[in-house]
């Protein structure tokens, strides 16, 4: 009987293992690096032990770290979540060979499938469908392709190349990343499949030889080779699914499969399923089946471990359709860059369980951050999974798009609005999805706030920043903002809006404290001043009108405006001078500008800046070198990730001051292009 077990993860991961021990009596630890020393799933552990350092490889890599953590908590058991170790033999060999409980499959079947080469040559045997694959570049007989690492997952080291030019940059580029992921930089070539569907079957073994399928997934909407959204059942043309549960059974049966994994395949548009590799492990979609059969796939884990059978032997029947997002700390329109700081509020409206089952339709949060949470350089980028489940999948999509888009998610960019758009996308309603989704529709990158309703937001902002002013008077506190002897005196408040545009709101209440006339202007254009009564009033030049505007409420973290005869309310969260608006059509994140600004250095014409901390990997160009726009200058890695800073515009290298293996600051100076004209002047 497993008795205390450590789980050798952290965030989210660890806490929903943590949910399940709770409800079987099971004692827990945490391991923690100081970085996450604060982390809502070190808290939640009945016993918690640090690991010096901050970096995976300083933490939870170390399988000595870990080993000796378990033996100074006094666990009998290890669970390595998804990621780091979950996937690596010789620590469940370890493991195993310190006598304590492994919760995963045999070192043997972690081996088997770990390497994807050999894997592929072992489950071709047993008559599951394959991609050409090719282990040599030069014997690569067809584009495109697609270059993967052979360990590990998550979309690191997956490179798609169309052409023969572009094959040996890839691969090394493949291998830097997957060995800065996984310590192996072995990559092989694969057949690229285009409009390919990622389909998945979840199986699960016990010790007493039985595999069964517990459904398929459908994972194809991906960005960078990682899966965003997931849903189960997979919508699957006649036929397809017992194909992919016989196949998937086969894969399990070949290696003697023993606890949970998954088998993933390639649907290809002419209905052939190609097996494209299987994790030995749990992923991190599972809630989707777990909602859908009405399974605990962490208890089902634990029970096999315990030596229990599984109590099924068939695929069970699955009831409703859930559907899964995977929200992350990152933009979106800048390839995905991840993003940093601190996670002033997180808040998802309606969500009916935590890591858990629901009691009817509703929706589940599977999350690794709270309010106050620091998102950090150092680990994956994804801060939470969020999935819906209900009777039909047109209902999951709409409960799951409308949470997301009321949801307050303050401090960092998210993927919010992105998931949202594909939700809401006809092409999603009509299962008409495939890899290569989001490269062909560029039009669920746009922000859910248009642009019109920019100025909007930011007179919401300014007139919440005065409510609060008023709200921590000292004295005469009832007067109305901005309350004036003369009262014709406008107010005017400037913020860096979402694109980093200049934003100047003016605006003038009355002595009743109504609104009497506003207006707002953005990267110099000006714009309409209108009046309580609707009559305009140019400022001067040529600009759209502005809607006439009632203010009905006004505090600090609330405000409600009339606007042509229809109500819209505001939430208002300002941290220092950030303002954080949520509004009836999407959210945006300003920036209070000061009245009297300091002096700052000026940076140079050209400069590139660093989007976050990392490290530069690689210097691809000299200083005075010429370069063209698009040209790659230099690679950072941060994140797990590799991220190219690329030339914005013709020119020459004036500047590098950072070379390979320097650490860099967010807005550190990366390189200086000067356009020809500067340079030859």
């Amino acid at each position: 009987m497993i008795r205390r077990l450590l789980v050798a993860n952290r965030g989210e991961i660890a806490r929903r293992i943590f949910a399940t021990c709770r409800t079987l009596g099971i004692e827990t630890v945490a391991v923690h690096s100081a970085a996450d020393a604060d982390a809502p799933f070190v808290a939640e552990a009945d016993q918690a032990v640090w690991l010096p350092g901050n970096t995976p490889a300083e933490t939870y890599l170390r399988v000595d770290l870990i080993l000796g953590a378990a033996r100074r908590a006094g666990a009998d058991t290890v669970h390595p979540g998804y990621g780091f170790l979950a996937e690596n033999a010789d620590f469940a060999t370890a493991v195993t060979d310190a006598g304590l409980t492994w919760i995963g499959p045999p070192p043997k079947a972690i081996a088997a499938m770990g390497d994807k080469m050999a894997a592929k040559a072992l489950l071709a045997e047993a008559g599951v469908p394959m991609l050409p694959t090719w282990t040599d570049a030069d014997q690569v007989s067809g584009f495109p392709v697609l270059v993967k690492a052979s360990a590990g997952g998550g979309g690191r080291g997956m490179r798609v190349v169309r052409d023969a030019e572009g094959l040996a940059e890839a691969i090394a580029s493949a291998r830097r990343e997957a060995a800065a992921a996984f310590g192996d930089g072995t990559v092989f070539v694969e057949r690229y499949v285009e409009r390919g569907r990622h389909v998945e079957v979840q199986i699960f073994g016990d010790g007493y030889g039985t595999v069964v399928a517990l459904g398929a997934r459908d994972c194809s909407i991906q960005r960078r080779h990682q899966k965003i959204v997931e849903e189960a059942p997979g919508v699957l043309p006649a036929g397809v699914r017992q194909r992919l549960h016989e196949a998937a059974v086969a894969a399990g049966g070949a290696v003697d499969y023993v606890g949970a994994g998954t088998v993933e395949f390639l649907l290809a548009p002419d209905g052939e399923v190609y097996f494209l590799e299987m994790n030995t492990r749990l992923q991190v979609e599972h809630p989707v089946t777990d909602l859908t059969t009405g399974l605990d796939l962490v208890r089902l884990q634990l029970l096999v471990a315990e030596g229990e059978p599984l109590p099924l032997t068939a695929t069970p029947p699955t009831e409703g359709h859930a559907i899964e997002v995977r929200l992350c700390a990152e933009v979106p329109g800048q390839g995905y860059r991840p993003a940093t700081g601190t996670l002033h509020r997180f808040g998802v409206p309606g969500v009916a369980a935590e890591f858990g089952p629901l009691a009817g339709p509703g929706l589940r949060l599977d999350s690794g951050v709270v309010d106050g949470s620091v998102v950090s350089v150092h680990y994956d980028s994804m801060l939470a999974k969020v999935i819906a489940w209900a009777p039909t999948r047109t209902e999951a999509a709409r409960a799951l798009a409308g949470a997301l888009a009321r949801a307050e998610l303050h401090g960092v960019p998210t993927n919010r609005d992105l998931l949202v758009r594909i939700l809401r996308s006809p092409e999603f309603a009509a299962v008409d999805v495939d890899t290569g989704f989001l490269d062909r529709h560029p039009e669920v990158f746009a922000p859910l706030l248009p642009a019109e309703e920019v100025p909007m937001v930011a007179l919401a902002a300014a007139l919440a920043a005065a409510a609060g002013r008023r709200e921590a008077a000292p004295v005469l506190a009832g007067l109305p903002s901005g309350w004036r002897n003369v009262p014709a005196f406008p107010q005017v408040t400037h913020f860096t809006g979402p694109n980093g545009e200049e934003i100047k709101v003016r605006y003038r209440l009355n002595r009743t404290g109504d609104l009497a006339e506003w207006s707002a202007s953005a990267g110099g254009a000006t714009q309409v001043t209108i009046g309580s009564a609707g009559a305009p009033t140019a400022e001067g030049g040529t600009a759209d009108v502005m809607p006439a505007v009632a203010l009905v409420e006004a505090r600090r973290e609330r405000v409600v405006l009339d606007v042509a005869g229809v109500r819209r309310a505001y939430r208002v969260h300002r941290v220092g001078s950030q303002v954080f608006v949520d509004g009836p059509d999407g959210a945006a994140t300003l920036a209070e500008l000061p009245r009297f600004p300091l002096p700052t250095a000026e940076l140079a014409a050209g400069s590139l800046l660093a989007p976050l901390p990392g490290a530069v990997a690689r210097v691809h160009v000299e200083v005075g070198q010429r370069v063209a726009a698009g040209d790659l200058l230099l690679t950072l890695e941060a994140m797990k990730l590799e991220h190219p800073v690329l030339a914005p515009t013709g020119g020459l290298v004036a500047e590098l001051p950072v070379p390979a293996g320097g650490q860099v600051d967010t807005g550190a100076v990366l390189a200086v292009v000067n356009s020809l004209e500067e340079a030859s002047s």
